[in-house]
């Protein structure tokens, strides 16, 4: 396994980090690298920016609109924009329903859903879970019955991310109850602008409105709208969940993060823990392992080697990486990261912070918020099986 990067690939890197540089807002980054509250303008006017660039389909192939970049170009890439504070590429687009219509979706499908994603405009979310049916996902309940050309839509999802801001959500719904429950779930693409779509905020621990139950109630759903053939939309969900579990390492984030840990533990003053330096030590081996692995699917794939599948072994250890991050700030900052102030995670706080400095605002309710990375994309005990069943058998 050669990890070395190429003169051609170093020189990639220098041209991203450039381009970046001169189109990221530094406003935007500022709050990034505070982990300040994001608004929808600052994340999807980056998507749009990326969009106007074809960056934001960045892991597209050339036939769909992609650059055709290598997987080595497309962690470079990766790293750039978390190095350089830049908003999240929010996945539900471009990584997940995307390669699902490349793959299963009909020509006109693809010509019809794709340039809105690559480009920006066309914010999606993603259907799967319901009250019952997370981790145990083939048990949903929402149903699709077929009325001549359309669905009929009828159910529940939960847990929604940004639903409030979408406008478009790709699901999985029931079209019948014959035979093994994964058998007869479909796949379909929902206007969530269509009569009887309503959504409903779930306002979680940390405050924040970023999840969501969306109802239907008899919505009705063109029958061009199902991707791929009726009944085997379970097939396609794998394939999307795939690309979920390894988005959700994100370990050029990890990288991020860790730097902003040490520097709260210098301005906090526990540099000098010995105790501290140790666990912040040994996170930074775990990251660095962590990128190690991701680098070795690099390789693989770029060799023209059979790529390792550990999709499931990159989401456990990345979201508990992430929980990690969150609980050493949390033990630097003490006391002083509990007081919650709305306008300190908006980055307009001007009065003197209870007991420290507004830097502090967002650690406890990011602690909070993180608690969610081991339980979605399917939940880490489950993902902790699959591991044990495909790698060592």
């Amino acid at each position: 396994m050669d990890l070395a990067f190429t003169p051609e690939e170093r020189a990639f890197r220098d041209e991203v980090r450039a381009w970046i540089a001169a189109h990221l807002d530094p406003a935007v980054a500022a709050k990034v690298h505070a982990g300040l509250r994001l608004s929808k303008d600052d994340i999807q006017g980056w998507a749009r920016t990326l969009g106007r660039q074809g960056w934001l389909a960045y892991r597209w192939p050339r036939a769909f609109g992609g650059p055709g970049w290598t997987p080595v170009q497309q962690h470079l890439f990766d790293e750039a924009l978390a190095e350089a504070g830049a908003p999240p590429i929010l996945p539900f687009g471009p990584v997940m329903v995307a390669p699902v219509i490349m793959a299963f979706g009909t020509p006109e499908q693809q010509q019809r859903f794709l340039p809105g994603i690559a480009s920006g405009e066309v914010w999606w979310c993603q259907g799967y879970s319901e009250p019952g049916s997370g981790s145990d996902l083939a048990s949903l309940r929402t149903r699709a019955e077929r009325d001549g050309d359309h669905y009929i839509v009828n159910g529940q999802k939960t847990w929604t991310t940004l639903a409030q801001h979408a406008d478009w959500i790709f699901c999985l719904v029931r079209t019948s109850t014959e035979g093994k429950p994964q058998t007869g779930i479909s796949f379909l693409l929902i206007d969530m602008k269509s009569p009887g779509v309503t959504v409903r905020p779930i306002r979680l621990l940390d405050g924040e409105y970023e999840v969501n139950e969306v109802w239907f109630d008899n919505v009705r759903v063109p029958a061009d709208n199902l991707i791929g053939e009726e009944n085997k939309g379970w097939t396609y969900a794998k394939y999307l969940l795939s690309h979920e579990r390894a988005n959700i390492a994100d370990v050029n984030r990890a990288k991020r993060e860790l730097k902003r840990l040490k520097r709260l533990a210098q301005a906090e003053g526990r540099w000098d823990d010995a105790r501290l330096r140790d666990q912040i030590a040994a996170l930074e081996v775990d990251i660095v392992a962590l990128e190690m692995l991701v680098l070795r699917v690099l390789a693989a794939e770029t060799s023209g080697k059979p790529a390792l599948d550990i999709a499931a072994l990159l989401k456990i250890r990345g979201s508990e990486i992430q929980q990690r991050l969150a609980e050493l700030m949390m033990h630097v900052a003490g006391p002083l990261a509990l007081p919650y102030l709305e306008p300190a995670l908006e980055g307009t706080w001007t009065e003197p912070y209870p007991g420290g400095d507004p830097a502090l605002a967002p650690l406890a309710p990011r602690y909070f918020n993180l608690r969610k990375t081991t339980i979605y994309g399917g939940s880490n005990e489950v993902q902790r099986n699959i591991v044990a069943q495909t790698l060592l058998g």
